[in-house]
Formats: structure tokens, sequence, C-alpha cells
């Protein structure tokens, strides 16, 4: 049997390999299990299928996702383009992005049906109207910065529709696939105009890792990302039975408004784009687009390079 016995460190190796490998991947959610994150969910029987031993991390409001892989708390996460961005100006230039999930940003302004304001250009400038939102977002600064300071009164959005319900004054921020149905379920007429249709419009829900797990294990980013894109083309076909498990997972969200956000978010996650592409699918010029609009608005001290921001895995 010492003819056998030069196997033993290889083996040793492997099954040393093996156990590394078999380690749970996190991936670190930056709000609660919401019909923004189903199709990772829906990706669970294809990260097994691929062999990888994926764990999803629920977040919350403020959970530092960005921060999280750099620090070896995730391998991988989520976070909206513009956080990207911010962040590779202010030194985080180690976190690249891989899938993006929203092709539409799902941040708008919502409002009284019986407003029938024709752009969000009238309503910033309906001087008997009040404003809720956060005017430190870089959303709001694009807005006010390509339509001028609002005349509407503004106000710090203070969260929820309690505010909007009380008072018919009041247009607010909000994401069309939150509370423009909370609205409607307090029997109120409302309608959004989204901030992407006045040129504003980062990627979201965009699943990043680190360049250095890209470069060193290309394979499993790629069986990752294709486990996520298989499960988004599951989630927009049927939402059905992941929306029933992540109601299980966040209690405060019912079945059925799962259901509606997640119709909702239909065309925002599916474009002429993914049709033609594939879901996820992301271009230099849409980076390169926003990180010139952040450099603009002066949010960013240096003109952000849009190829050091996202791989396409194509090589």
């Amino acid at each position: 049997m010492r003819v056998f016995t030069f196997l033993i460190p290889f083996l040793a190796a492997v099954l040393s390999s093996l156990v590394v490998s078999a380690a749970p991947l996190r991936l670190a959610l930056n709000w609660k299990p919401e019909p923004q994150f189903g199709g990772f969910y829906a990706a669970e029987p294809h990260f097994k299928a691929a062999k990888l031993n994926v764990e999803i991390l629920p977040g919350g409001s403020g959970t530092p996702t960005a921060q999280m892989l750099p620090a070896g708390q995730a391998d991988y996460a989520i976070v909206s383009a513009d956080e990207l961005v911010l962040a590779w100006d202010r030194g985080s230039k180690e976190v690249i992005a891989v899938f993006a999930a929203f092709q539409t940003n799902p941040q708008g302004i919502m409002f009284r049906t019986n407003k029938n304001y024709d752009s969000i250009d009238a309503l910033l400038k309906d001087k008997d109207s009040t404003l809720l939102w956060q005017a430190g977002l870089p959303y709001a600064m694009y807005l006010q910065k390509k339509f001028g300071k609002p005349l509407a009164k503004t106000a710090p959005y203070p969260g929820g529709i309690t505010n909007f319900i009380g008072d018919p004054k009041i247009n607010q921020q909000c994401f069309v696939t939150s509370e423009p149905l909370t609205a409607k379920k307090s029997s109120l007429d409302v309608r959004t105009f989204l901030i992407a249709d006045a040129g504003y419009n980062p990627y979201t829900t965009v699943l990043v890792t680190t360049k250095k797990r890209l470069q060193e294990n290309p394979a499993e980013v790629r069986a990752v990302v294709a486990a996520v894109r298989q499960g988004w083309a599951d989630y927009v076909k049927d939402p059905a039975a992941t929306n029933a498990r992540m109601t299980k997972l966040n209690p405060a969200m019912d079945l059925v408004t799962m259901n509606d956000s997640a119709h909702a978010q239909l065309d925002l996650v599916q474009t002429a784009e993914t049709k033609t592409h594939g879901l996820g699918v992301m271009t230099e010029s849409r980076w390169q687009t926003l990180a010139d609009q952040l450099f603009e608005l002066k949010l960013v001290k240096t003109k952000v390079p849009a190829k050091d921001l996202f791989s396409t895995l194509s090589k």
C-alpha cells in the first residue's frame, strides 16, 4: 500500500478545497425580503443545482451592504448604482457590479389624480402644494438642477403615507412599487411620475461582489449570476410561490401586497433591452451617464470611469 502514500497530500488538499468551497456564500440584501428581491429568492433552487451554497442575509434601513463586502461580512451584496459610484469616489474601489435587476429605477413622486399635473416640472412649480422628499438625495438634487428650485413648499419625508392621507395638498416621494399601492388600499386615487422619465435612472437592486473574487473565482461569479438571472426569469413569469415564502420571512408584508408589488415592478425589470440581451444587463453608457450626472451635481470629486464599476463577465 505504500505505493499510494504519495496521494495522501494530494487528496488532503482536494478535500480541504472542497470544505472551503462548501462554506456559505453570503448574499447581503439592503432591505427586508420583498418583491424587489424576489428573483434572488427564486434563484435558490438554481444555486443548489449549480452546487452553490448561498445564504441570503435580509437587511434593513441603513444596512451598509457596500461596506460589508470589503469588510468580509458578505461575499455578494445588493446596492443601488449611485451608491456604488459614490463609494468608488470615496475610495472603495474594490466593489464591482455584475447584475442589475431593475433596469428602470422605481423612485417616483406620488400625487392625487385630481391635481392633473402633466409633468414633474408642473408638480414642482405648484405653489399651493407641499412636497415631502429627501432633498439631499441624488435624485432630488438632479431634479432641482434640471427644473430649478421648487416653488412648492418642501419638507423632509418622514416615511409612510400618513401625512399624504391627511393633507390633500401634499405630494411625496415614493417607490412606485410600494407607497402608491398603500394609498390605493386607503381608497385614494393616485398617480406617480417616475424620476427615470426626467433623465435620472440609475440601475438599482444591483448585485455586486469584490474585484478580487471576480479575478480569483470567475467561474463561481458566473455561476452565481447565471442562477440569479434564471431566478429572476422564474419570478417575473410566476412570483406566487416565492412571494408566499417571503411572507413567512417578512410577515409585515401580506401576500396580496407582495403580489401587487411584484406586478407593479414587472416593466421595471423587463425592458426592450433585457428582451434582447437578457435580464440584469448593464451597459457602459448607462453607467457613464450616471457617473457624469453625479459629477455634475458635485456629489463625486472625480469623473468615475464606468468600466471600473461593472463587469459583463464576458472575459
